[in-house]
């Protein structure tokens, strides 16, 4: 029998589970639907990865017992709950601030990329809700008579894979509509609501994570 091993009944339904969790709005959702309408799709893909490796991080902590601890401490919870909804506030006035990074015209590069990248990572990595997923969610479709250890992060890296598959559809999507965007004042226009819509996810994020 392999260490990494799941069986095909939990693997099924473990992924029609992730599936229906990715698919429910939410802060991840949100964030690289604007960020890919207003920074176009290679912004969007950097942070996308960004997240799936915050997401990758937080299963190999949670497999290790890491996020058991943080979830059982409300402290070290609050804490990354808060930055979470900082970080987010922090993301919708640097969007209203700022035009040179989100104009249609802009090329990308290393540099820009590594920020979104390292946007997208600290943003899961400061989710709690992650953890409680991997927490809460992932340990039922786990088989004791298997290697647990093994079974916990082959989940984990399935629920990666889904989650990133659904993120880098909604960049595709949200991208197009960029092509509207080319006029200043629209895109002001545009760049200033989504912000907005990043206060909402802020918000949302806080009430979602308080209890």
């Amino acid at each position: 029998m392999s260490w990494f091993d799941v069986s095909l009944t939990s693997l099924i339904s473990f992924i029609a589970t992730c599936l229906v969790v990715e698919l429910t709005p939410g802060p991840n959702m949100g964030y690289l639907a604007v960020l890919s309408a207003t920074a176009g799709r290679r912004a969007g893909f950097a942070a996308t990865i960004g997240v799936a490796l915050g997401l990758l991080v937080v299963g190999i902590a949670a497999a290790f017992g890491l996020a058991a601890a943080i979830s059982a401490s409300p402290l070290l919870y609050q804490v990354l709950r808060w930055g979470g909804i900082l970080y987010f506030l922090w993301l919708a006035w640097d969007g209203w601030k700022e035009d040179s990074e989100t104009s249609p015209g802009a090329t990308g590069d290393l540099a820009t990329d590594a920020k979104y990248f390292s946007r997208g990572l600290i943003t899961n990595i400061l989710n709690p809700k992650a953890a409680v997923f991997y927490i809460a969610v992932l340990p039922s479709f786990v088989e004791p008579a298997r290697p647990v250890l093994g079974q916990t992060v082959a989940l984990s890296i399935v629920y990666v894979s889904v989650a990133t598959a659904i993120h880098a559809t909604i960049v595709v999507l949200a991208a197009t509509t960029r092509r509207f965007l080319k006029q200043d004042k629209r895109r002001q226009f545009v760049r200033r609501l989504m912000s907005l819509v990043l206060v909402a996810i802020a918000v949302w994020f806080g009430w979602s994570t308080s209890s």
